[in-house]
């Protein structure tokens, strides 16, 4: 017995050594050019036109959970599958003089135009094989009832048709021709109210977990290290103006060092805490609220069928834009799917496998008055998410209705979809504590560091604002880079609006690189 206790001690003695000496040898410092936090859609898309503007840098990304694409960029959790405002209604505003102000649909499609071509560089260079994997032609739509709400929709109609980007915008408050459209929403209409709708069959649906995935593989193939279950504790600038980075393994427990010259902080909701640490005068007085979002996933085929477009909505007085109803064909493992949503709620996560402390941890004496700010101003959204968390089913099965007068519960089912953390922070326009919907980039002066904080309509625009940070992080070397940028984007430096026969051109080749000439549901 005495023996076995002696082998036993003997044991973990030789097993601790091990941990200890295992834990030292891990401590040697790595170094990378670039860093890449988080492996989402951003990260994949700056790594990707990194490599493919100085191919020799040592590019490291590091990922907590087990594998790409599976936080905020995931199919399941990202409700922005192709934003390209040619039916997102929130994106054109009716201005007090009853205009439509349609600048910044004309943004972000033209953000989205950027993101085309670059998609379309990566296919015709073979470096995404199959652009049906991640990208289908699907009709975008809106949708709106009430006379108030038609004469919004036809006033938006023509201010937007008229503009080269939306060519081939259709209207029609005609209910045979909405029923031609959307067969699914008009059945069963009993309603007299006045009802109307454009459709624009250029739209597309974006599978972005899917790309995420498809561009790391391609990463995986030019020697960037992928290092998943590895989770960035802390991060410090070192004497030589690079940042040294704390990385646990998450299996091991094993601490890592590694420095890199550049470091990309593009975690979802888990960008603002590092954004924190990082101690960038740049990051101060920042905050986060975090947004939760439900789904209704259709169960039935033959309902699903019945529906191929995306259709919005308009969002209730005093929800958050992320909020706007949408009924939304998807496509994803190659397989049609229909989801309406999203209805909001709240979560003190700041991403889906996050902490219940994270809200109140990212709490800082530098932003505290800030977020007091934003919490007596958004008293009016507080009250919307705590009456959109206490809804029952039958409750939610009511606003589907608003869209399918003949859902049935049994053939839908709740999904719960990503965490949104949307920026609180002091501007001009908002004064103290104004919560920001969109997704901007914070870096220091030096361009060393960058974090990407936000949401909608982040993913559709992941080029475009990848392309700005480069812009600014690497102003030294973009007059060298120039001439490979414009060859994977050729409309870049080129503001599209002036240029319509550019946009035709770049519609045309874009359309056949990706695939979107095909004809996917001839009755539409």
């Amino acid at each position: 017995m005495a023996c076995h206790e002696a082998a036993s001690r003997w044991t973990c003695h030789v097993r601790h050594y091990h941990q200890v000496r295992k834990v030292i040898m891990s401590n040697k410092q790595t170094r990378s050019d670039v860093i890449l936090i988080g492996a989402g859609v951003m990260s994949a898309t700056l790594g990707t036109l990194l490599k493919e503007l100085v191919p020799n840098w040592k590019i490291t990304v590091f990922e907590k959970l087990a594998s790409a694409g599976e936080e905020s960029s995931n199919e399941w959790n990202n409700a922005g599958t192709g934003h390209a405002a040619l039916c997102e209604l929130n994106y054109t505003e009716e201005k007090a003089d009853g205009s439509i102000d349609i600048g910044k649909a004309i943004k972000i499609n033209e953000q989205f135009q950027v993101s085309r071509q670059f998609w379309s560089y990566l296919v015709n260079k073979k470096q995404i094989r199959n652009p049906q994997d991640f990208i289908m032609p699907l009709p975008h739509m809106s949708m709106v009832q009430g006379e108030k709400n038609v004469a919004f929709l036809r006033k938006r109609f023509e201010a937007m048709a008229a503009n080269p980007l939306f060519q081939g915008m259709e209207f029609s408050d005609d209910p045979d021709k909405l029923m031609e459209w959307i067969p699914l929403i008009m059945q069963g209409r009993t309603s007299q109210e006045p009802i109307a709708a454009t459709k624009i069959d250029s739209g597309t649906d974006v599978n972005f977990g899917a790309l995420t995935r498809l561009l790391f593989d391609h990463l995986k193939s030019k020697k960037v290290e992928m290092k998943f279950k590895h989770s960035v504790d802390n991060l410090k600038r070192t004497d030589d103006g690079s940042w040294e980075l704390k990385v646990r393994n998450l299996d091991t427990g094993t601490v890592e060092r590694h420095t890199a010259k550049f470091v990309f902080i593009g975690g979802g909701g888990g960008s603002l805490p590092l954004l924190q640490k990082s101690g960038i005068p740049e990051g101060k007085n920042i905050g986060g609220f975090p947004v939760s979002g439900l789904f209704m996933v259709c169960r039935n085929p033959e309902v699903v069928e019945q529906h191929h477009a995306k259709v919005y909505g308009k969002a209730p007085v005093g929800a958050p834009p992320m909020s706007v109803p949408h009924l939304d064909t998807r496509f994803i493992d190659n397989k049609k799917s229909l989801l309406f949503g999203p209805f909001a709620g709240f979560s003190p996560k700041f991403l889906k496998t996050g902490s219940m402390f994270d809200l109140i941890g990212s709490v800082k004496a530098n932003n505290l008055g800030t977020m007091l700010a934003a919490g007596a101003k958004n008293m009016s959204l507080t009250k919307y998410l705590i009456q959109q968390v206490m809804l029952s089913k039958e409750k939610r099965m009511e606003e589907l209705r608003q869209f399918i007068p003949n859902a049935k519960s049994e053939d839908w089912d709740l999904l719960v979809a990503g965490q949104r953390v949307q920026v609180i922070k002091d501007t001009d326009a908002g004064g103290k504590g104004t919560l920001q919907f969109g997704t901007e980039v914070v870096s220091d002066a030096e361009g060393t560091i960058a974090a990407l904080l936000g949401a909608s309509p982040g993913a559709s625009t992941a080029v475009s604002v990848m392309l700005e940070l480069i812009k600014k992080c690497f102003p030294q070397h973009m007059k060298a880079w120039e001439p490979k940028l414009k060859e994977m984007i050729p409309s870049y430096g080129v503001p599209l609006l002036k240029h319509p026969d550019l946009i035709r051109q770049i519609h045309t080749s874009t359309s056949q690189s990706l695939g979107l000439n095909r004809e996917l549901h001839p009755a539409m």
